[in-house]
This record gives C-alpha cells, sequence and structure tokens, in this order.
C-alpha cells in the first residue's frame, strides 16, 4: 500500500473536501451578490436574475450557445445570469460583482468560438445583453444607435425599414451579436469596399469598471480606439454603438459557383490567389474548401465554392470577371441580381425567396460542436501546399471539415493599420479561416477533430504570416496562449497579443493600464494590464 493511499485524509477525501468547500464557497459569493443587487435596485432587478434554482435557468444560459464544446454536464456555469433591461441593472452587477469578488462575462450572441462569453474556472457571473437590442436609425444623416445586444440581423432588417440603399457593413450570420462583433474588428461582405464594421463607429456608449456610463467624449479618444477592435469584456461593457451607415446601389450581384478537383479546382484556386489583387473594391470574394461525397458508394472529391457580393449590376460584375478572373467562367447565368437586404438572407444561407423577417429570429438552430484557427496570406499558396491540403482534408470523418479563404484588398488596404487595434490591413491577401463540426459532445472525438486542426494550421506554418503569425480576436482560438485570470504577465499576453494585435498590442496593455489598472473585466484573452492587481 503506498504513502498516499494509506495516509490519515486519503486523495479522494480531500477533493470531495475541496470540491465541497469551493461549493459552499461559490454558494455564499451568490448569496451575497443577490442581496446586493436587490440592495441597488429593489424594483426591478428581481425579473432580470436567473439562478439555478429557477426552473428557466438552464433555457436562458443555453438558447445562445453557438458551441456545443461548452454545453456539457461538466462545462462551468455562471452563478447568476443578468438580463438587463436598462443600464441601472448593468451598473448594479458590476456594483456587486466588485464588492463580493466575482467576474463577469458579457454576451451579446454567443457565438464566441472558445465560450469565453458564458464559460470560464472562476466564480462568475454572465450579463445577457438579449433585452437590450433597440435600433434606431436617422436615414437623413445616415446614422444608426444600435444597441449592443441587438444581432447584425436585426441591425440589417431595421435599416432597410428605412432604406433599401442604406446599409451597414457587418458580418454574415444574421445570429452574431453586434456588441461582440464590433468589439473585435467585424468584417464582412463588403470589407473590401468600406472596411470593417468598427472602422464605421462614431460614438458609443459604456459602462466601465466604476459604473459610469462614458460616451466618446467623456471616455477620450484612446479608450474609444480600443473598444473598436480590441475583443470584447476587456475595457468595460459596451452597451450601444453609434454607427455610421454606407450607401449601397439598390441592385447588387451574388453568385456561388463550385468547381471540383475533376473540374480543376486546384488550378483555380491557386489563379484566384493572383487574381483577388486586380478585383474592384465593389467585388467581395471568398472560396469555401471542403470535401464531399459524389456518389453512393462514398466516393469523395473536393469541393471549392466560389462566393461573391458585387455592389452593382450583373453585366458590370462579368465585364469586370472577364478581365481580373476569368479561369473561373462565370456566365449570366451563374448570377442573381438583388437588393442589398435580400443578399443577407442569401449569404446566410437561406432558401430564395425567404422572408426578410428570418433576420429577426434569434434561435440558434443547430448547436453542435467545432473547433476553429484562422491565418492571413501574403503570397500566394503554391498548388503543391493546396494538394496537401486535400490529404488533409482526406483524412477526416467530421460532419464538416471546412476552409474559407477570404479576400482582403480594396479598402482594407487603404486603412492604417492602427486606425483601430484591428491590424490586419495592407500586405494581406487574404485571410484563411479553419473550421471543424462535429454533432455531438463526445469527448474523444473532440480530441480527434480538434488535434486534426492543429496538425493542419501547422501544416500551414511555410504558406502563412510570420513573426508574428496572425490571427483574427473574433475568431477566438486559446491554442494561442491564455491568461490565467490570476497573475498573466505582460510578456506572456504579449505572446497571443501580438498575434491578434501586432505592435497594436502596447497601445492597448497601455490604454487598460490608464483605465481598468485592477483588470476587473477580464478574460482568458483579455487585454492585461501592466500594473499588478
Amino acid at each position: 500500500m503506498n504513502s498516499l493511499s494509506s495516509s490519515k485524509f486519503p486523495f479522494p477525501f480531500l477533493f470531495l473536501f475541496l470540491f465541497s468547500f469551493s461549493c459552499v464557497a461559490s454558494a455564499d459569493h451568490q448569496e451575497d451578490f443577490l442581496q446586493c443587487l436587490h440592495s441597488q435596485n429593489s424594483n426591478s432587478i428581481s425579473m432580470v436574475i436567473f439562478t439555478p434554482i429557477n426552473s428557466s435557468y438552464s433555457s436562458v444560459l443555453q438558447f445562445s450557445l453557438r458551441n456545443g464544446r461548452f454545453n456539457t454536464g461538466a462545462t462551468p456555469k455562471p452563478l447568476v445570469i443578468v438580463k438587463p433591461l436598462n443600464v441601472a441593472h448593468i451598473q448594479a452587477a458590476i456594483a456587486c460583482s466588485h464588492k463580493h469578488g466575482l467576474q463577469i462575462r458579457v454576451r451579446s450572441g454567443g457565438h464566441d468560438y472558445e465560450g469565453l462569453s458564458y464559460v470560464t474556472v472562476v466564480p462568475f457571473v454572465v450579463i445577457d445583453l438579449i433585452n437590450m437590442r433597440t435600433v434606431t436609425v436617422d436615414v437623413g444623416n445616415k446614422i444608426a444607435w444600435v444597441q449592443a445586444g441587438a444581432t447584425l440581423g436585426e441591425v440589417y432588417y431595421r435599416i432597410a425599414e428605412k432604406s433599401r440603399t442604406l446599409a451597414f457593413p457587418g458580418g454574415v450570420c444574421p445570429t452574431v451579436g453586434s456588441g461582440g462583433h464590433i468589439s473585435g474588428g467585424g468584417h464582412g461582405m463588403m470589407m473590401r469596399k468600406f472596411g470593417l464594421a468598427a472602422d464605421h463607429i462614431i460614438d458609443a456608449k459604456l459602462i466601465d469598471a466604476k459604473g459610469r456610463i462614458l460616451d466618446r467624449a467623456s471616455m477620450g479618444e484612446d479608450l474609444f480606439w480600443a473598444i473598436r477592435g480590441a475583443g470584447g469584456n476587456t475595457f468595460g461593457v459596451v452597451v450601444a454603438w453609434k454607427l455610421e451607415l454606407v450607401t449601397v446601389p439598390p441592385t447588387v450581384t451574388v453568385f456561388n459557383v463550385s468547381r471540383t478537383l475533376e473540374q480543376n479546382a486546384t488550378k483555380l484556386v491557386h489563379q484566384w490567389q493572383s487574381a483577388i489583387g486586380k478585383f474592384d473594391e465593389d467585388l467581395f470574394s471568398r472560396i469555401f474548401l471542403s470535401r464531399v461525397n459524389t456518389s453512393q458508394e462514398g466516393k469523395t472529391t473536393i469541393l471549392a465554392v466560389y462566393t461573391s457580393l458585387f455592389l452593382g449590376g450583373v453585366d458590370r460584375l462579368l465585364s469586370m470577371m472577364q478581365q481580373s478572373f476569368p479561369q473561373l467562367g462565370l456566365v449570366k447565368e451563374d448570377c442573381i441580381e438583388m437588393s442589398w437586404i435580400e443578399s443577407t438572407v442569401y449569404f446566410a444561407q437561406f432558401p430564395r425567396n425567404t422572408s426578410l423577417d428570418v433576420l429577426l429570429d434569434r434561435s440558434p438552430g443547430s448547436t453542435g460542436s467545432f473547433k476553429a484557427k484562422t491565418d492571413y496570406v501574403k503570397a500566394p499558396i503554391p498548388e503543391i501546399a493546396l494538394e496537401g491540403i486535400w490529404e488533409r482534408l482526406n483524412q477526416l470523418d467530421a460532419q464538416v471539415a471546412e476552409l474559407q479563404f477570404t479576400a482582403y484588398g480594396g479598402k482594407m488596404d487603404e486603412i492604417s493599420e492602427t486606425s483601430t487595434p484591428f491590424p490586419h490591413r495592407a500586405g494581406n491577401l487574404f485571410q484563411i479561416h479553419y473550421a471543424v463540426f462535429w454533432g455531438d459532445q463526445d469527448s474523444e472525438r473532440s480530441q480527434i477533430y480538434t488535434s486534426w486542426i492543429r496538425k493542419l494550421y501547422s501544416y500551414m506554418t511555410p504558406y502563412v504570416t510570420k513573426n508574428p503569425r496572425q490571427a483574427y480576436i473574433n475568431y477566438r482560438d486559446l491554442d494561442l496562449g491564455m491568461n490565467s485570470l490570476g497573475n498573466t504577465s505582460y510578456k506572456q499576453a504579449r505572446i497571443w497579443g501580438t498575434k491578434y494585435f501586432k505592435n497594436n498590442f502596447d497601445r492597448l496593455v497601455h490604454v487598460k493600464t490608464k483605465v481598468d489598472p485592477a483588470n476587473f473585466f477580464r478574460n482568458e484573452q483579455s487585454i492585461p494590464p501592466l500594473t499588478p492587481w
């Protein structure tokens, strides 16, 4: 018998003791926090509080979850969920979290890739902004005030209610929350014409760690700069954005054109990389790459789907494509003319002629598990390297394994990489988004698929950016490194921070040190202050 098992307090007992102590401590935190909330805002706070003893707690927590990896019985859960109806509820949650040593997570849509808006390993509270979703559009001045809990679909719909020639250059998925999307920069189908979502923010309302409501004038230009691209839950709770809207033509043109290996997909993907530099800024271009079955006998091939939004009519598009990328062989029958707002439904993969009302639907639909990563590319990937990608796609039997190549250039080349924290501007040909999906929370399958995507990422090392190898904060990836939530140093955080922000990371650290030196707002990849806390 070894010394551990023969000790007076064997390890299993010690573990249970510590676990029980943790549970009791958490229960005390929860009770103190709830009492504090009621004392701060006794009239209306009870209707927006959810704890594990509430019958609706699970449905409230799970409603906005988009990744099954963080929806298991073992996943840490918040002690309290607060669904504020107004800023006073948020101020109360901040004050009481301060007082009783709880961390805060802020959720506006639940799409974050590593679950950081609703999961952490220490006692925490979720502020779910789902009820703060008002969108007010001023057509005459081409602006809109958008509460951070509004989804992109809701933003697009409310703009289109007022005008079919005004738009906002945000992302594709309509259930993404505008709060998180804009906080990380926010790229989308019109970025080659107009830049990022964050490039069109002209004011904001933020609640800081002291509970103050700040706008651009009162927060100052440094903090206003930082919140437009550094990621959420770092400097405070953004409760609303003032958007500068853009003018789009009454008619836009869309297409999805597929090519298989047998249809020369490898060469076409290689040629696309050189062609995108010649594309007009009115043309957005993306390729989806995946393995597909071609017969009931299980024969497979690689499929490349070329997806584009063109801000104009089909005839001009065809003329431009003939000049810049004739190899694709685009013809008029491949293209569909429609309004911009109809294109948001089309690219969200709804059937043609689906009602625009679908943009208002916040329900998550399927919530399978996934792991994703990103890269940036400055020089075309050789054909032989593309063939190596195909080999790796053929190794997997996941529900879906997919790469997206998203063309940059156009307006993105014209905006300085220091204009916002998002630095991935001139010099980048395209972004790669790697993703693997599976339909359950099985831990063994999860290990298989996450291992596969990490190996693919390693394989791509010679063909992507270096020193640092860049990544997009809105597609968070904890493989790059993470805060310990207690004493992560600037030097440790810089490892992943420079991948997301390049040289902007140091400026972000200085802003953080100034506005939140105690590091109250933090998550596993938030900006750390220089000062200890």
